[in-house]
């Protein structure tokens, strides 16, 4: 794999240019490789992995993007058994803690028992959300019945119509702040309907044992793409953000800020709003440009906070939080094992995160894990953080933060192909959309679709 001081490819010619080198980047890549393509992947960071990102806490290696896989995600599952990477258990073991109105109470399971008044409304919520969610085409959400409804008012406005209380609405907006890194109010509830529905549903989207956050990997989700990347050598490039793409009838060239590839096709794997730092001749259609501009990213914010031990588990406790104030909003146990360290992994809003310096970053998470946890938060032995929204090339995350009418009007653009042009990314999955198992099975799509693409085109050729 070549290095981030590459500037420029050893390759002027390939069948095949690859924008982006995360798990849909790579799989594609991957893929044509093994139908005998010339490929060359340019990625515009100076690392592989996309919103997979590892770092390092008290000598453990920490997923600081995405995390967790669940036993139905065979595709991504199976990349890591390939390149050797282990699963582990999400820890999940003793009660769960709840900071909500100003009150600390504990819990088991997955929806926290507030009151008797509250869980009889979150399960009456629960239950008219599963119904909307079982009538969305994951596909094509578009083309659901009654999604130009649900896409003219946001989830917020949804939940303000079934006059949801506050626990609910407290509860959702956790929901919405971890899936697509904004608030209810800020995202459509088509869009809402559409991630929930690929993601299995509601309770396989929340859930640990069973559901999306069962396992994760012992050497981090980054390692994964990393090895993928030894694997296809020099067929990577780092530090290479693509400017232009312009195609004719017999290929397409690609330009970066040193470089011309020719090739024969392009996928470009990058997320939604990302292909508009792009220019395209012949330019993207406008529904595609729509596309660009309105289907933005989320922002999300993680911080890791370890200790000489796991001192919760042996209060009783699972390391799981939810709240609904401060800067924190979410936690989990990410420790290696019982005999330490034990570090809790934070998800953090960043409006009250990023702007601030470190050190007050610091302070801020770990006060608030000293009002879950007790006193013995109070003195950590290392704390990290990363916020996706300052990230210098390609910044926010988890997922696009799609405002009402933006899915009904543009969402069709997601895969249709621009030419010699094809996409793929999670954000174009039907099913899984949104995780990394999503991000593997549209790169490999797409490589499927680029490979008959071509094959159809050898057999046009007229034999002389």
């Amino acid at each position: 794999m070549s290095s981030s001081r590459a500037t420029r490819p050893q390759v002027a010619s390939v069948d095949v240019v690859v924008v982006g080198a995360g798990f849909a980047g790579l799989s594609a890549a991957e893929r044509l490789v093994s139908t005998g393509q010339s490929v060359l992947v340019l990625e515009g960071r100076d690392r592989v992995g996309g919103r997979s990102l590892s770092g390092e806490v008290a000598g453990v290696r920490v997923d600081l993007g995405a995390t967790w896989v669940s036993r139905r995600h065979t595709a991504i599952r199976d990349l890591a058994s390939r390149a050797g990477c282990t699963l582990t258990g999400q820890f999940a073991e003793g009660r769960n803690v709840l900071w909500m109105a100003g009150r600390r109470r504990t819990y088991q399971g997955t929806i926290p028992p507030v009151s008797p008044a509250a869980l009889v409304d979150m399960a009456r919520v629960q239950q008219a959300l599963n119904k909307l969610v079982a009538s969305i085409d994951a596909e094509a959400a578009w083309n659901s019945p009654q999604a130009g409804e649900f896409d003219a008012i946001s989830f917020g406005e949804w939940l303000d119509r079934k006059h949801a209380l506050a626990a609910t609405r407290a509860l959702m907006t956790i929901v919405s702040k971890v899936q697509w890194g904004c608030s209810p109010g800020d995202v459509s509830l088509l869009h809402a309907l559409r991630y929930i529905r690929a993601a299995g549903g509601v309770d396989h989207m929340l859930d640990v044992e069973g559901g999306q956050q069962q396992e994760r990997y012992v050497e981090t989700t980054q390692e994964i793409a990393k090895r993928v990347a030894e694997q296809l050598g020099d067929r990577v490039v780092l530090g290479t953000p693509v400017r232009r793409i312009s195609q004719d009838g017999h290929g397409v060239t690609v330009r970066t800020d040193s470089a011309e590839i020719k090739a024969k096709y392009a996928i470009v794997t990058v997320a939604t709003p990302q292909r508009a730092e792009i220019e395209f001749d012949p330019a993207l259609p406008e529904q595609a440009e729509g596309l660009a501009k309105t289907w933005r990213m989320g922002v999300l914010s993680k911080a890791f906070v370890a200790y000489e031990k796991p001192f919760w588990r042996a209060n009783g406790l699972s390391g799981e939080a939810l709240t609904d104030t401060g800067t924190v909003f979410i936690t989990f146990d990410v420790s290696p094992d019982v005999h330490g360290p034990g570090i809790l992994m934070t998800f953090c809003d960043p409006r009250v995160f990023d702007g601030f310096s470190p050190q007050l970053r610091r302070g801020r998470v770990v006060q608030q894990l000293v009002q879950l946890y007790g006193t013995q938060a109070s003195a950590p032995i290392d704390y990290l953080d990363h916020c996706w929204g300052a990230e210098p090339f390609a910044p926010g995350g988890p997922n696009p933060a799609v405002a009402p009418y933006a899915t009904t009007t543009y969402g069709p653009a997601l895969t249709e192909p621009h030419g010699r042009v094809h996409w793929a990314g999670t954000e174009t999955a039907g099913e899984w959309a949104g995780c990394m198992n999503g991000a593997v099975l549209t790169g490999q799509r797409a490589a499927e679709r680029v490979a008959a693409a071509a094959a159809r085109e050898l057999q046009e050729v007229p034999v002389r």
